[in-house]
């Protein structure tokens, strides 16, 4: 038996150790194991020490060879930016070179020397070089007279960055439900049409900031008043305002107006409507507005097979679930759509080694268990095997041609790691269509035959290129030796899912560095004819990084990156050590204590991501995660079950509230606080019209964040339930508006992605 290993006597030594990634010495085998046993342990430790110097050893030779390599990227994600700006360099000097070369070739037709071989005899004059130089320009964008890329879209300028969509109103609003800002953006805006058909300035309608100022304020005619001065008429913004208010329809929301010297225009909000809304809600339930339908892709979480999903997958599935949910709940027609990397040339290497390890999984499912070690393993030898090497490349090719045995073992590797994820996507209650690569494989063909045909492609070096317009790198459509990229996948993608898959609004939810390549993308099918901006809406939803606490790319503490479901499990762990630390365990059943756990363990997560601005990068940690004060899920799942056990220990039925909903067309407010929060709780109506706009979905966490703050002021002011002499007396219009304050936390919650419990 080993020797116990001696206490580290440093452990300041160990940490460093581990901090630069080496990997720690074997543990001590525990008391009572086997010889056999032992050795096992320290192969696998060796095997995994050579599989990390492997590792280094390819780094490091990548960066001593300048060879920008994906793993080298994967550890220094700051270098994708530098790579890009190479590209564009590369592309530019290119160019610049041809501009050269073709205005040597018109100086030497007309027997105009270069500088180097000095002054001409007979040179031109000033006017008429800048001429030549204007046609040498010319000849740079279109190129000899041969047909480019850029001749269908006005010539092929190359800007700093690609041209974004341009914004239109997509959304449509048949119903406004409850919506207050809704309401009133309508009514201002056919006022302001009437009283200045001339005039086109936006609407600026905000939330008063002073009660004494009313609940709105409607701010355009200042604008207004200088438009019309443009034009040549003057008039006072008061003036202005009160045209506007001459002009507005008969409006149930509105009680009155204001308008002071300065032209503002105060809107007072009428307490009867709002009562009557609230009475709604608790008849017939939480209405969100209804939108004109919509067929909407969403492109989100894309893990690639044979790896497992770690912690760079975690903003794409989060953002793109609560995008989706958002959708459905307003009756969208929503295709979820999971873009995995289950097609190249690295399934050569792990084909390669299934017929090798598991020769004989055609008759039995190979067990490959921990799919990183088996990718591991391939990569290694496919690093340091040549005659491996040349049968993985082998294998590519014969799973391309679609033979029976490569495509079962194909097959096997991908349900392998489907599997993985799905453990993954189950605890985080996401459902998705899976659809990779490998499906648009056919379909990238077509693509370069249409391109072809259409002369959008130019050849350079061996490859076949489009520049799109405004584009600085062009998109490699077909590589020198003939293979496809991801370039072509992502061009057969949009074509498919504008064409095949009808997609009136297609969106992308992938990481911020990935914005030039779909804006080339996206411009490349403009460019195509493929659908017009104005009609159909196709965007790119970047997010930033996750950090750690550090405010580096969140790692473990060797340097490797974190998979996913140890991060999930971790906040199991620390969700069920805090509740039973408040000892709720003590309250709850055993299924009620898992689920409160799982709900405050995955919800936390999920609003950890959520409630930050997507494009900004946020730090993660477990400990404001679980923090049940503050802007957190935890806080806010309290604040619910809260509410529902006030309505729970008031001991009034459910039969029983809807009988006074029933009898009560309005819901009764009178204290401040009550019409403060019935005004909040209709808020969530214009916050879904804004986020499903710009699909910022903190807008909707600050949303339940500020319902939940004034539910604990109208809590503290207002009794629920009152003890008199020994009775109780229970309000009830207040009982319904806390009962109707839950369903809306509930909906929203429900749109987040985030399971509320009735008990915390």
């Amino acid at each position: 038996m080993a020797p116990q290993n001696k206490p580290n006597k440093n452990p300041k030594k160990e940490d460093k150790k581990e901090a630069k990634g080496v990997t720690p010495s074997p543990p001590a085998a525990p008391a009572g194991i086997s010889p056999n046993q032992e050795l096992q342990q320290l192969y696998t430790t060796q095997f995994n020490a050579e599989v990390d110097v492997a590792r280094l050893t390819r780094l490091l030779t990548a960066m001593e060879t300048g060879e920008i390599t994906e793993e080298l990227l994967e550890v220094c994600p700051e270098l994708v930016e530098v790579q890009q700006k190479n590209q564009k360099l590369k592309f530019r000097k290119t160019i610049l070179e041809r501009s050269v070369k073709t205005q040597e070739d018109e100086n030497a037709k007309k027997g105009i020397k270069t500088a180097a071989d000095g002054p001409s005899k007979g040179a031109p004059d000033a006017k008429k070089s800048k001429e030549e130089s204007k046609g040498g320009k010319e000849e740079q964008k279109g190129g000899k007279g041969e047909k480019k890329e850029g001749d269908n879209n006005k010539n092929n300028k190359t800007p700093s960055a690609p041209p974004k969509a341009k914004k239109h109103d997509y959304v449509v609003v048949k119903d406004f439900a409850g919506s207050i800002m809704g309401r009133l953006a309508h009514v201002f805006k056919k006022a302001i049409k009437e009283a200045f058909p001339t005039v086109s300035v936006p609407l600026v309608l905000a939330e008063a900031t002073n009660p004494k100022f009313g609940d709105y304020q409607c701010n355009s005619a200042m604008g207004i008043s200088a438009a019309l001065k443009a034009q040549g008429t003057a008039k006072r913004p008061a003036e202005v305002a009160a045209d506007i208010v001459a002009k507005l329809p008969v409006c149930p929301l509105i009680s009155k107006t204001e308008i002071p010297p300065a032209g503002f225009i105060n809107v007072f909000l009428n307490e009867e409507f709002i009562a009557k809304q609230c009475g709604e809600i608790s008849r017939h339930g939480v209405r969100l507005p209804t939108i004109e339908s919509r067929r909407v892709i969403v492109d989100f979480s894309s893990p690639n097979i044979a790896k497992e999903m770690h912690v760079g997958h975690l903003r794409s599935t989060i953002i793109g679930d609560a995008i989706s949910r958002l959708f459905e709940a307003i009756g969208f027609d929503v295709l979820r759509l999971n873009h995995i990397g289950d097609w190249g040339t690295q399934f050569g290497m792990l084909i390669a080694h299934l017929f090798d390890r598991f020769p004989n999984f055609q008759k039995e499912t190979p067990a490959i268990g921990d799919l990183q070690s088996f990718y591991k393993e391939s990569k290694k030898r496919f690093d340091e095997d040549a005659e491996f090497k040349k049968r993985a490349y082998e294998c590519v090719v014969k799973l391309q041609s679609s033979q029976p045995e490569f495509i079962k073992a194909w097959n096997d590797i991908c349900d392998v790691s489907r599997k993985s994820n799905n453990e993954v996507y189950d605890k985080l209650d996401i459902k998705l269509n899976e659809r990779g690569e490998s499906y648009y494989h056919n379909r990238m063909e077509a693509i370069v035959e249409e391109l072809k045909t259409r002369s959008f492609l130019r050849e350079e070096e061996g490859r076949h290129l489009m520049f799109p317009t405004g584009c600085d790198i062009p998109l490699t459509v077909v590589k020198s030796d003939g293979g496809f990229t991801y370039d072509t996948s992502d061009l057969a993608a949009l074509k498919n899912r504008l064409f095949e898959e009808n997609g009136d609004w297609l969106i992308y939810v992938v990481d911020a560095g990935q914005s030039l390549h779909f804006e080339t993308i996206f411009s490349a099918g403009r460019d195509l004819g493929w659908y017009d901006e104005a009609v159909k809406r196709v965007e790119h939803v970047g997010f930033g990084l996750v950090l750690g606490e550090d405010k580096k790319k969140f790692k473990t503490r060797s340097g490797e990156t974190v998979r996913l479901k140890d991060l999930l499990d971790e906040g199991v762990r620390r969700s069920e050590e805090k509740l039973k630390e408040k000892c709720r365990d003590r309250d709850m059943s055993e299924a009620e204590l898992t689920a409160a756990r799982d709900a405050v363990a995955y919800g936390g997560i999920k609003y950890a991501d959520l409630s930050h601005t997507r494009t900004q990068d946020y730090i993660f940690s477990y400990d404001r995660m679980l923090d049940d004060k503050g802007n957190t899920a935890v806080y806010l799942l309290y604040a619910y079950a809260r509410i529902r056990s006030i309505v729970r220990q008031s001991g009034v039925s459910q039969e029983e509230m809807d009988k006074y909903a029933a009898s009560n067309e309005l819901l009764p407010l009178g204290h401040p606080k009550e019409v403060k929060l019935a005004k909040q709780v209709l808020k969530l109506s214009d916050v879904i019209l804004q986020v499903v706009d710009t699909l910022m979905l903190h807008t909707l966490c600050d949303y339940l964040y500020n319902l939940s703050t004034t539910f604990t002021e109208f809590y503290s002011e207002c009794y629920v339930v009152e003890k008199l002499e020994g009775t109780s007396k229970v309000n009830m219009n207040r009982l319904l508006l806390a009962h109707v304050t839950a369903n809306t936390m509930e909906t929203a919650l429900n749109i987040l992605g985030i399971k509320p419990v009735p008990k915390m």
